[in-house]
Parts: C-alpha cells; sequence; structure tokens
C-alpha cells in the first residue's frame, strides 16, 4: 500500500501524519500555528525525516483553515487567501509542500475535509448529503451535495453567514474582523471567551452561556436546513464537546421547524439527525487522508 501523508492544518495547531491509512500511522506530530515560515518549515521538516525513514510518501492531502482556493485550474490552488488568521493572507501553503517534498498534493478545507472523514468512516457512511459543522476556535461548515464535497465560486463560508442578533439581550458586539456579528463572530471559542472571560471548557453546565451558543447555532442550522436540505448534520469541534449542547441545539432547531417541515428526521429523529462525528477529533486527519489518496489516484489516471 502507498505511503501517504496528511496535514490538518488549523488555527491553533497543524496536525502531521504519515501512513497508510488514518488507523494505520507509522508517526504523527502536532505542530503549533505561530507563523507561516516556522509552522510550514517544521511540517517540512516532518515529512522529509519521515522519508528518510519510511522511504517516499507518494501524495500528502491537507485540510486546511480558510479561506482558501480550492480549484485545482486555478494559479492560487492550494493559497491561503484573504484569512482571518493574522500573517497567514496569500502565502501558497500547498503549492510549498507539493516542491519541497515532490508529491502530489489533494487540497481542501478542515471542514470539507472533516465531512470526507465522516463519509468513508463516520457518521455520514452512505449518505450523499449531509452537512459537517465545526464549532471551535472558529466556525467552519462543509459537507457533500449528491456525493460531491461542496465547491463552488470557493468553497463554504458557513460560519460567517449573517443571523439575528438582538443587542438588547446580547450586548457583545462580536469578534470576527469582518463581519463582527456573523454566526462565527458571536458563537465561536473565542466569542465565548471575550463574552464571558473565560474558555468555554471552565464555565459550569448551568451558565447562561449554554442557552445562549444554542440559540445562535440552532439559528445557523435552520438556515442551513432550509438551503440545502441535508440528510444530516455532524457537528464537531472543541466547543461541542461539551456535551449539553446537542440536547439544546436539537430543541430549539425542532421549535424553529417542526410546524414547517412536517418530517420525521425533524418531528421524531432529531437525535439521529443532528450528531457529533463518530471519528470525533479524528476526523479532519483521516479526511486528508482521503484526499492523499484522491489525488494519487487521480495523477496515476
Amino acid at each position: 500500500m502507498s505511503l501517504l501523508g496528511a496535514i490538518e492544518a488549523g488555527g491553533t495547531k497543524f496536525i502531521c501524519a504519515v501512513g497508510t491509512h488514518p488507523d494505520k500511522l507509522q508517526a504523527q506530530a502536532r505542530i503549533p500555528t505561530t507563523t507561516p515560515e516556522e509552522t510550514i518549515g517544521l511540517v517540512v521538516d516532518f515529512f522529509r525525516q519521515q522519508q528518510a525513514v519510511a522511504g517516499a510518501i507518494e501524495a500528502v492531502g491537507i485540510g486546511a483553515f480558510g479561506p482558501v482556493d480550492v480549484q485545482p485550474n486555478s494559479p492560487t490552488f492550494g493559497w491561503f487567501l484573504n484569512t482571518p488568521k493574522p500573517g497567514w493572507q496569500q502565502i501558497d501553503f500547498g503549492g510549498i509542500i507539493s516542491r519541497e517534498l515532490r508529491v502530489k498534493v489533494g487540497f481542501d478545507t478542515d471542514v470539507n475535509a472533516a465531512a470526507l472523514g465522516e463519509h468513508q468512516w463516520g457518521n455520514a457512511q452512505g449518505i450523499e448529503d449531509f452537512i459537517y459543522l465545526t464549532v471551535g476556535t472558529g466556525i467552519g461548515g462543509g459537507g457533500m451535495v449528491a456525493g460531491r464535497l461542496i465547491h463552488g465560486l470557493l468553497h463554504p463560508e458557513m460560519g460567517h453567514m449573517l443571523i439575528p442578533h438582538d443587542v438588547s439581550v446580547d450586548p457583545f458586539a462580536g469578534v470576527c474582523p469582518f463581519h463582527q456579528d456573523c454566526l462565527e463572530g458571536l458563537a465561536s471559542g473565542v466569542a465565548i471567551e471575550k463574552r464571558w472571560g473565560q474558555k468555554a471548557a471552565l464555565l459550569p453546565l448551568a451558565h447562561a452561556a449554554w442557552d445562549l451558543e444554542a440559540h445562535y447555532l440552532s439559528l445557523g442550522l435552520v438556515n442551513l436546513i432550509l438551503t440545502l436540505a441535508p440528510q444530516r448534520i455532524i457537528i464537531g469541534g472543541g466547543v461541542m464537546e461539551q456535551k449539553q449542547l446537542f440536547p439544546l441545539i436539537r430543541a430549539q432547531v425542532r421549535e424553529r421547524l417542526e410546524h414547517y417541515l412536517d418530517v420525521p428526521q425533524i418531528t421524531h429523529e432529531i437525535d439521529r439527525y443532528i450528531v457529533p462525528p463518530k471519528l470525533g477529533s479524528k476526523a479532519g486527519l483521516s479526511g486528508a487522508f482521503a484526499l492523499a489518496k484522491q489525488a494519487l489516484e487521480a495523477q496515476i489516471r
């Protein structure tokens, strides 16, 4: 079996791995996201070390925070674009990895990669129309329509949809540097910390933060359900490790939709409709392996 590389490029850390399958890793490394020069240099060093030990890596799959250029025919394919991450704008990440390691690169957003991982091995197996939303440091969304990862003008930016914000109830301005009080600006992990003065993981279960968080996330999900009609919604990310959020979100989504969408998935089966990722925190890296495999197969053809 071909030796593949995988990179989950996140806003706080890059997770890199080498193996033949997500469950058959030969090595893995966690690299802090600092400057592009330092971080990408450490990523390249990791893979070069593994090549020296294990032999040639045939392809590398990358799932990256965005916005990024995911169009293979574009001259900036594999680039970070106008990302909110300071210092990472207009960086040719995919190209650097391809040139330095002399490999074919598969490249997509981190959330589309996680969606692909869940489709291959997780809670979206056998489903062709679904959404994967991640709620962590930021909020991002991806998924599939008719069995294909969602692309178009660029790629989905579900975390930046604009949702109702009643400032008389929640005077917090939001943290998004582009839109201020978009979904990410109001409901990301950074927004929770800025609003309440503590990280999400430190807030008690009975804190008012969770009802407000469920309110915003359910508004976003209702918009996505009415726009894309997904057969399932998978929500991952660090904030969603607060398990009390799932029943709160499901209840608010059902309240907003059941009198309009009279379908079993909403009215009676919502516990199986809005679910956590089966792969947990491994969804993104697993999807990066799938991207590498796709890139290798495309090269062989």
